[in-house]
């Protein structure tokens, strides 16, 4: 009884097949075959089984005027400077006033010195050495949301940003200036800042900490004129 109805549905299939010969056709995977696609090329859209092109609110949108990525600063400076200065100098003078001249009826004639000739006699022996050493180390780590202020001809993104941060007395500022390319932006907006031309950062701090190691007036201006 198996058997017969094994053979029944083998015949059903086969029959099916030869109903349907016409209109059923195998389904080719081969992406060299379509003149439409060897026409304009292969494409992740036109060669790819799992391409799905994304809705309009979730493409990336073009960068306009006022839209707001972010910077990461990382900025990083050695700075090394070695000098040493030798001066000698040695030197002697003598003078002698040989002949002198006096008024004398009207005319110059020569005078005698009766002291003997005057002489002036000196000697200068000076010795001028200095050593200097100056190793300076800079580090800048932080993240700041900027604004794209203006857009050049060549699309270049002028931008800017402040930061303000206050906690009890102490005040942190920050403010980026610079100007960056478009391709240079990452997908997720963010860019470095090795990235950025003319830029400018000011870091300002005000309170209690800064007061204790910052200068006074009088130091600052006997740092800048050093009068000994």
């Amino acid at each position: 009884m198996r058997n017969h109805n094994l053979t029944s549905l083998f015949a059903a299939g086969w029959f099916a097949c030869l109903l349907f010969a016409g209109s059923v056709t195998a389904q080719d995977g081969s992406l060299f075959l379509q003149p439409s696609q060897s026409a304009k090329g292969l494409t992740l859209e036109n060669s790819s089984f799992l391409y799905r092109t994304l809705p309009p609110e979730a493409r990336p949108r073009e960068l306009q005027l006022h839209d707001i990525i972010t910077v990461l600063v990382d900025f990083r400076s050695k700075f090394l400077s070695e000098g040493d200065a030798e001066s000698r100098k040695t030197a002697s003078l003598t003078g002698i006033l040989a002949d002198w001249i006096k008024l004398d009826g009207g005319s110059l004639k020569p005078a005698t010195q009766s002291d003997g000739d005057p002489t002036v006699s000196g000697s200068l022996n000076s010795q001028f050495r200095a050593e200097a050493d100056v190793e300076l180390s800079d580090s800048l780590t932080f993240r700041i949301a900027v604004q794209i202020v203006d857009i050049r001809p060549n699309g270049n993104l002028v931008i800017e940003g402040h930061l303000t941060i206050r906690n009890n007395e102490e005040q942190w500022r920050i403010s980026l200036t610079g100007e960056v390319r478009r391709e240079a932006i990452q997908a997720d907006r963010t860019v470095s800042s090795d990235a950025i031309t003319n830029l400018d950062i000011d870091k300002e701090e005000l309170g209690q900490v800064h007061d204790g190691y910052a200068r006074g007036w009088m130091g600052r201006i006997y740092d800048r004129y050093r009068p000994f």
